[in-house]
């Protein structure tokens, strides 16, 4: 027999595998495919203050080995996701879930984040300083260590619950900004968001996407994502999860090794909506056939060979 169960900032997953903000919808979506009960935890749509349409379309497009997005954080406003989406996730998910808080300012992210710190079925917040599809805020506060650390303590001081803060790779020095979190307070990171990316259409010499630019996700950015997990876990004490271009069941155990505690999975959702459960029900074995019984045990190995 092997253990996939693992414990993130105090809190108990049956296996680490949860699926990536923006890529899960708010979970209920899901679960008329399958019992998303199996899920270590999910995180949900990126909830900003007011209701956003998001991007002009097309907001969406393939690339080798991957996709580009540039949604624009689409969602009804964080009002409604507590008012709707948390009561309609509730009825067929009783895990605690991490709840994705986006901003514009350090006074909206500390506002959303309040709020959404009061609901009973939220573990975890996970502050999304990184996405790279807007025109204000958003990533500018993920690429300076000390607008990262501003709002990682404007968080702080009005919740109660772990808050993981995002992390973009959009930058020179990962570690600076993983440290400035965990300095402010930080309970855990969590990365990477998406890689910043465009695609041309040559049939109309533009830009496939609207907004010219995109966030790139999928299997391209593993290898980046890993090297980040790596270093960030050498510079700080506080728990990571880790993220970019996760597919399979090895790929959740790559992460481990390279630090991560839990590990989350998002354009794999796009492609196919049972990519959470195949992970999950795969990893047993993949586990048994590279000689691990406790997942426990394998969290930063690859520093230790």
């Amino acid at each position: 027999m092997v253990n996939t169960k693992l414990s993130l900032c105090g809190i108990a997953l049956d296996n680490p595998v949860i699926p990536a903000s923006g890529t899960f919808g708010y979970g209920h979506e899901f679960a008329e495919y399958y019992d998303i009960n199996i899920l270590g935890s999910l995180s949900t749509k990126g909830a900003t203050r007011e209701a956003r349409f998001g991007n002009p379309t097309p907001r969406i497009a393939e690339c080798a080995a991957g996709m580009l997005n540039s949604v624009g954080l689409q969602n009804p406003g964080v009002d409604a996701v507590i008012a709707e989406e948390l009561p309609r996730l509730a009825r067929v998910f009783h895990k605690p879930v991490l709840a994705n808080v986006c901003g514009f300012s350090v006074e909206e992210y500390a506002e959303n984040a309040a709020k959404l710190d009061k609901q009973p079925q939220v573990g975890w917040l996970e502050i999304n300083i990184s996405c790279p599809n807007v025109h204000c805020g958003g990533m500018s506060f993920g690429t300076d260590p000390r607008l990262a650390a501003e709002v990682t303590r404007a968080v702080k001081v009005v919740t109660t619950k772990p808050v993981m803060m995002k992390l973009t790779p959009n930058v020179t020095d990962i570690v600076s900004v993983a440290r400035a979190c965990e300095d402010a307070g930080a309970d855990g990171v969590a990365l990477i968001n998406t890689l910043m990316g465009m695609s041309i259409d040559l049939r109309s010499k533009r830009p496939v996407l609207a907004n010219v630019t995109g966030g790139v996700s999928g299997p391209a950015v593993k290898p980046v994502a890993l090297r980040m997990v790596y270093q960030v876990y050498e510079a700080v004490s506080i728990p990571i999860l880790g993220m970019g271009g996760v597919q399979s069941a090895e790929d959740v155990l790559e992460f481990l090794l390279s630090g991560a505690t839990a590990v989350e999975v998002g354009a794999a959702n796009v492609a196919d909506p049972f990519a959470c459960k195949n992970i999950i029900e795969t990893l047993p074995a993949a586990m048994a056939r590279y000689g691990i019984t406790d997942l426990k045990d394998i969290i930063g190995g690859a520093h230790h060979g």
